[in-house]
């Protein structure tokens, strides 16, 4: 069990999104505690996130980590970018991504940057919309993955195959 662990750390690779120092205002005084929001992908457009608390900044990552190998989707990647434009959305954060050509590299601001590096996209344009909230932001573009189709799921949906609808 100890090696199967060790071997699914080298596979993915986790970027910490943020570390926050929360504090309780209890009897004694105040008791502080961290929370980590982390995102866990494999490059191969297998990503998660999570989100830990704990009253160690190690545990709380820890605990994220855990959380984000859990909660791990796969997106669809056509070539080095994603297949269509989307925009995520999540409260009042919303997310726009756009496919980019081949060699644009990932323009994008923090966390978005960081989840499609971890995804394994390496040409898009991103622009976060609305809320600055981290969190929201990549809830948003968690969003906006879930909402991804491929080529073949819209030309079923209307009721025609590939060859009718590229030509």
């Amino acid at each position: 069990m100890a090696g199967r662990e060790r071997y699914e750390d080298k596979e993915f690779t986790e970027k910490l999104i943020r570390l926050n120092r929360v504090s309780k205002a209890v009897k004694g005084g105040r008791k502080m505690s961290f929370s980590a929001l982390m995102i866990v992908g494999d490059g191969k457009g297998k990503v998660g996130y999570g989100f830990g608390k704990a009253n160690d900044v190690s545990e709380a990552i820890r605990k994220s980590v855990d959380k984000a190998k859990r909660n791990m989707i796969v997106i669809p990647i056509k070539k080095t970018t994603l297949p269509h434009e989307i925009v995520g959305v999540y409260k009042s954060a919303s997310v726009l991504l756009k496919p980019a050509a081949p060699g644009t590299g990932i323009i994008a601001g923090g966390p978005v940057r960081a989840i499609m590096e971890a995804a394994g996209v390496h040409d898009i344009l991103a622009k976060s919309l609305g809320s600055k909230n981290t969190m929201n932001i990549v809830k948003g573009v968690f969003n906006g993955f879930e909402n991804l189709m491929q080529a073949p799921e819209i030309a079923a949906g209307r009721g025609k195959n590939l060859k009718d609808m590229w030509g």
